[in-house]
């Protein structure tokens, strides 16, 4: 078993690894911490202001845009620290910092306005109240949807083609099932996470589990 210095030592080879990852949970962390402090009125007020809804996005979209992405509305950070791990760090590390967070912010910004552009649908059509303008929209799950989505390029085939139904059995089936704007932005995010193909270009061969695999035995 590896001594407890070593194992904090390759923690530590980890996370300078993928900077960009843990500078964003580290700061998730300290958000979601005031947030558990400020009573829930003052709670809601706070995130409010950082909402992308269509409000916001009419009057300062550059604002919510950024600062709605340092936010988690009443989410588990542990659970997010797990997702980031497994997704934004693999992915930062593989695609390098740049190109990682140019798909971030592709899939933050593109799947937020697809999916608030299909709410401004639903209420010039009648189908959602007008007050739907106001709705609360902050987090990460956008970016963590298009990024989990261009690792699939990460994996040689046939692995590559399994991953990808997998993501599109997670978006996909919410979008009938719920039928949210949200739902919606998760499938959007995906979709745009396939699109930053070009970004993996020259990032080295794919991956095979196999390799894995074989070295366990």
């Amino acid at each position: 078993m590896p001594a407890p210095r070593a194992i904090a030592t390759r923690t530590w080879r980890w996370i300078r690894s993928a900077p960009g990852t843990y500078l964003w949970l580290t700061t998730l962390a300290i958000t979601t911490l005031i947030i558990d402090l400020l009573p829930p009125d003052e709670a809601k007020d706070w995130l409010d202001h950082r909402s992308t809804n269509l409000h916001h996005l009419a009057e300062e979209p550059v604002r919510v845009l950024i600062t709605s992405a340092f936010w988690i509305d009443g989410s588990s950070w542990l659970a997010y620290a797990v997702l980031f791990t497994v997704f934004h760090a693999n992915a930062e590390r593989w695609l390098g910092t740049w190109r990682w967070l140019a798909v971030v912010a592709l899939a933050h910004v593109g799947a937020t306005y697809l999916s608030q552009g299909v709410l401004l649908w639903a209420i010039r059509s009648d189908e959602a109240p007008e007050k739907a303008m106001y709705i609360l929209d902050v987090g990460v799950s956008y970016g963590l949807a298009g990024v989990a989505a261009v690792l699939a390029y990460h994996l040689t085939t046939p692995w590559r083609w399994w991953y990808i139904l997998g993501v599109l059995a997670v978006v996909l089936p919410p979008i009938f099932l719920n039928r949210t704007f949200t739902d919606i932005g998760h499938a959007s995010a995906a979709v745009i996470g396939f699109a930053c193909y070009p970004l993996t270009r020259g990032r080295g061969h794919p991956w095979n589990p196999r390799t894995l695999m074989a070295a366990r035995r």
